[in-house]
């Protein structure tokens, strides 16, 4: 996106803007929102690769069907698509 970077590294990569500057599998209050064109298409993709999931595609009171799982480090992850025209309105201004 034009106004934001997202990074992911190794430990080792990390390190190198300082040590112990990132801690593996300590995010306890950040989520990483993925907009995805349809939810339950990748939750049978990541059934394969995902242990555990925090919640099975649902969809939620605001409109958007979520998928919420973590990464190996720990971080939530969801993965939502805008489902109601509410929700579809708000993100494509349709």
């Amino acid at each position: 996106m034009p106004s934001s970077t997202l990074a992911v590294g190794s430990k080792r990569t990390m390190d190198m803007f300082g040590a112990g500057a990132a801690r593996p599998a300590d995010n306890h209050s950040a989520i990483i929102e993925f907009r995805v064109a349809d939810v339950d298409k990748d939750y049978e993709r990541l059934e394969q690769v995902v242990g555990e999931f925090v919640q099975r595609p649902t969809t939620m009171p605001w409109g958007n069907r979520s998928l919420l799982f973590r990464d190996p480090d720990g971080n939530l992850i969801n993965f939502f698509t805008p489902v109601s025209a509410e929700a579809i309105q708000k993100f494509d201004g349709k």
